[in-house]
């Protein structure tokens, strides 16, 4: 059985649409923004001993966090 053009382009589109949706379902989710995660590579920081604790509240006053999200 032969497959004529429009079989083909079909074929094509119904090729991409799945690959699309695969791309969809295995793609990592962008929740955090970018204040968060500069938050957490400080806290990671502090937690390795690479700033003090004055040096931490102070990058977390510039990053606007709140004072409730201290890192004890």
């Amino acid at each position: 059985m032969m497959i004529g053009a429009a079989g083909w382009i079909w074929m094509f589109v119904w090729v991409a649409a799945l690959l699309f949706l695969v791309w969809l379902i295995v793609q990592p989710s962008h929740e955090r923004t970018p204040a968060e995660d500069a938050l957490a590579i400080l806290r990671a920081r502090f937690a390795r001993g690479e700033i003090s604790e004055a040096e931490f509240e102070r990058a977390r006053e510039v990053l606007g966090a709140p004072s409730q999200e201290s890192p004890r």
